[in-house]
C-alpha cells in the first residue's frame, strides 16, 4: 500500500517540499493528486531527514497545497518497451505523441539502466556506413563506438543528424538495424523538421523518436536521453538489433542539468555547471558498446553546439574526454557553401583503424585515408601562403596541392544532405582526387595499390 502525505509545506516554481516522509528514495517518482482528481507527477531531487524536495514535471501553477496529497510510488522513472516502439514518436517522458494507440508494454525498464561489466564488453571493430564521405572515408564510425559531432549555433547539424539517421547501415550483416533519435530541448520547428523528414523518406519505420521541446520542463529534458538509451538497450540486447543512437542537442541537456543543480543550491563548478557534469555525461555516453554473447550493439552519435564555437567550453571539453573522437563542423566551410561543412583535419575517430581494411571496407582504405589527410593539409598551407604572398610565390607543385584542396572540399566533403555514397564510391572519389597530384607525391600509398587503383592519366 502506497503512503499518502498531506504535508506539502512549500512550493517555489517547479520545486515542492514534502514534510514528515518515511522511506523515500532519491529519484523516486511522486504523484500529487488535487482535490478535483487532477494528478501531476514529479521526482525526488533531494532528501534531508524527514523532508523530501520534489521537482514537478508539469510545473506548479494552480496547485492547491492545502488540499493536495503526495503519493511516493517506490520506484524510479521507467519506460514501457515493446517491439512496436519502432516507427513511433514519444515525448521526453516516454508517452506517445504521434496520435497512435498506447504502447502495449512487453516490460518496463528503469531509465537509468544497469551498469555494464567492463570485462563483458566486446571491442568495437565493425564498419558502419553513414553515406557521408567525410565520415566514412576519413573519420570512420565503428559499431559500438561513441562519436560526437561538435557544431556551432546556426550550423546545419540538424540536417547532418537527419542524413545519418536516414542513411546509416551495417554492411554485410543480416542483423536488423534501428535508429533511436532523441531531440533534446529543440524548437517546435526543428521537431517538425525531424518528424516530417523521417516520414517523407520512410526512415521512421526503423526509428524510435523521442522529442523534448524547449518549453518542456528541465527535469524532463534530463530524462529524455536516458529514455532513448533505455529503448536502445531493449532493441539491442533483447531483440538483437544494431542500434544507432543520435542525441541532439547535448548542450541543452547540460544546461538543464545546471538549472536543476542551481535549484538544489549546489556549489557550481566551471561556468556554473555542477561539479559532477563529467560523471553525469559519462553515465549517458558509456551506455554505448557491444557485450559479449549478444548479437546487438549500441553506437552513439551525440551532437552538441559549442557555445561561442569554443572547444574548451566544459560541455565539448568533457565530452571529448569520454568519447572516442569528434566530428567538427566548420563555420568557414559553411560560409563557402560546403554541405555538410565537416572540417576533417581537427576531426578524429579514435577507432577508425579498427573498422577499415580488407573484409570490412577495402584493402586500400587506410593508405588512401592517410594520403588524403596529408595532401589536404599541405593544400591548405599552400592556400594560406598564396593569401599572404600571392600565387606567384607558389611552386608548380604547391599550385597543384592548392587545386587539390579546393577540389577536395567541393567534391569529397561537399556532397549535399540528400546524397548517400557507398564506401566504394567514397574510395573511388578519393582516388580521382589523388590523381590531380603526380604519382611521385603519393608516398603514403603502397605501390601495389597505386598500380591497382590509381586512375591512368
Amino acid at each position: 500500500m502506497l503512503k499518502e502525505y498531506r504535508t506539502i509545506r512549500e512550493v517555489v516554481g517547479p520545486l515542492m517540499l514534502v514534510d514528515q516522509v518515511e522511506g523515500v528514495k532519491y529519484n523516486e517518482l511522486v504523484e500529487i493528486e488535487q482535490q478535483n482528481g487532477e494528478i501531476r507527477t514529479g521526482r525526488v531531487l533531494e532528501i534531508d531527514g524527514s523532508r523530501a524536495l520534489v521537482q514537478l514535471f508539469e510545473g506548479s501553477q494552480g496547485l492547491q497545497i492545502a488540499t493536495a496529497r503526495a503519493r511516493f510510488l517506490g520506484r524510479g522513472q521507467e519506460l514501457a518497451v515493446a517491439p512496436d516502439m519502432l516507427g513511433r514518436v514519444f515525448d521526453g517522458t516516454g508517452k506517445p505523441i504521434d496520435g497512435g494507440p498506447e504502447l502495449i508494454a512487453e516490460k518496463r525498464m528503469d531509465i537509468n539502466g544497469a551498469p555494464i561489466n567492463p570485462a563483458a564488453r566486446d571491442y568495437p571493430d565493425e564498419f558502419i556506413q553513414t553515406g557521408v564521405s567525410a565520415i566514412d572515408g576519413l573519420n570512420t564510425l565503428v559499431r559500438g563506438q561513441k562519436l560526437p559531432v561538435f557544431s556551432g549555433s546556426g550550423l546545419p547539424h540538424a540536417n547532418l543528424a537527419a542524413q545519418i539517421a536516414r542513411q546509416a547501415t551495417v554492411l554485410g550483416d543480416d542483423t536488423r538495424f534501428a535508429v533511436v533519435f532523441a531531440a533534446i530541448g529543440i524548437t517546435f520547428e526543428e521537431a517538425d523538421f525531424f518528424i516530417s523528414d523521417f516520414r517523407r523518406t520512410g526512415a521512421l519505420d526503423r526509428t524510435v523518436l523521442f522529442v523534448n521541446l524547449a518549453d518542456d520542463p528541465a527535469v524532463e529534458r534530463i530524462a529524455t536521453p536516458r529514455m532513448a538509451l533505455t529503448a536502445a538497450e531493449y532493441l539491442a540486447f533483447e531483440l538483437d538489433m544494431h542500434v544507432l543512437v543520435i542525441l541532439t542537442d547535448m548542450t541543452n541537456y547540460a544546461e538543464a542539468l545546471r538549472e536543476v543543480s542551481a535549484a538544489r543550491r549546489e556549489v557550481p563548478g566551471r561556468r556554473g555547471f555542477p561539479g559532477y557534469l563529467y560523471t553525469d555525461l559519462a553515465s549517458i555516453y558509456e551506455r554505448a558498446g557491444r557485450i559479449r554473447g549478444h548479437k546487438g550493439s549500441i553506437t552513439q552519435i551525440p551532437i552538441l553546439t559549442m557555445p561561442e564555437d569554443d572547444k574548451t567550453h566544459p560541455i565539448p571539453d568533457l565530452t571529448g574526454y569520454i568519447t572516442e573522437g569528434q566530428v567538427i563542423l566548420s563555420r568557414e566551410l559553411y560560409r563557402k557553401g560546403v554541405e555538410p561543412p565537416i572540417d576533417v583535419l581537427p576531426s578524429l575517430s579514435r577507432l577508425k583503424d579498427k573498422g577499415i581494411g580488407a573484409g570490412k571496407t577495402r584493402e586500400d582504405h587506410a593508405d588512401t585515408m592517410n594520403q588524403l589527410f596529408a595532401a589536404y593539409a599541405r593544400g591548405k598551407e599552400a592556400k594560406e601562403l598564396a593569401t599572404i604572398l600571392g600565387e606567384s610565390a607558389l611552386s608548380d607543385i604547391d599550385l597543384l596541392y592548392a587545386k587539390f584542396a579546393d577540389e577536395f572540399e567541393n567534391r569529397y566533403v561537399s556532397q549535399g544532405f540528400g546524397a548517400s555514397r557507398t564506401i566504394e564510391q567514397t574510395l573511388e572519389l578519393g582516388w580521382q582526387l589523388l590523381s590531380i597530384l603526380p604519382r611521385s607525391e603519393l608516398k603514403r600509398i603502397r605501390d601495389a595499390y597505386l598500380d591497382k587503383y590509381l586512375p591512368k592519366q
